[in-house]
């Protein structure tokens, strides 16, 4: 087959359910790799600001001072920044308030933290079911185009009569692409899926490990 025939005239020879099968994969392909390419740059900045966060809070610096400076940005803050300003935010609030007893002032910022924690892992999954879907359906869109398509091409050969391989062959390539197509967009979605997925569970551990250990640091200052 010549590499004018590839592609596009097995395109427009297909059947009308299959061009759309076809287009319909190429469509889910394109938005598959948009959010894998937007979902990579948002793990990596998480992950970036989470060192840079993490180094400031383990510098020394006073937490009174740094809350001051997180809570000046917090439209902007993402991650262990906004879970800090969040804990630290409540337990000044019910320190101020007094008559709280200590415990209960490190609660309410535990709290805090585990709102602030389970909002930012929600953004963090935001695309990761659709890149699921994905890689989970499309190689069953393909494959019902391709079965239509076969379907389509043997049925037009029980009316000839001389049957030869060279009558079946264009139209079983043609279905055979739908199948093509789906693996194309399963795959890269699969693949994808799988990795993100293992950064933010990483990342959710990285939380809650913080959560612990800012809890304990409030803790003593509660008693303090």
């Amino acid at each position: 087959m010549s590499t004018e025939m590839s592609l596009w005239s097995l395109f427009t020879n297909a059947s009308l359910l299959v061009q759309l099968v076809m287009l319909l994969l190429l469509l889910v392909s394109l938005a598959s790799w948009s959010v894998i390419l937007q979902k990579g740059r948002q793990l990596r900045r998480s992950r970036d600001d989470a060192e840079t966060f993490e180094s400031r809070f383990w510098s020394g610096i006073d937490l009174v001072e740094l809350y001051k400076q997180m809570n000046k940005r917090r439209k902007s803050l993402e991650g262990l920044a906004i879970i800090f300003e969040s804990g630290f935010g409540e337990f000044a609030r019910l320190r101020k308030q007094g008559g709280v007893e200590p415990m209960d002032v490190v609660e309410g910022a535990g709290r805090a933290m585990r709102v602030a924690t389970s909002r930012e892992i929600d953004k963090l999954e935001a695309g990761l079911a659709f890149l699921a879907t994905v890689g989970s359906t499309s190689p069953y869109v393909g494959l019902f185009g391709t079965v239509w398509g076969i379907m389509n091409s043997f049925r037009a050969l029980g009316g000839a009569q001389h049957a030869t391989l060279s009558m079946v062959a264009p139209g079983i390539a043609e279905a055979l692409i739908a199948t093509a197509m789906g693996l194309f967009a399963a795959i890269p979605a699969v693949i994808a899926y799988n990795r993100y997925a293992n950064e933010v569970g990483r990342l959710e551990n990285r939380f809650d490990t913080f959560k612990e250990e800012f809890s304990t640091l409030l803790q003593r200052q509660a008693h303090s």
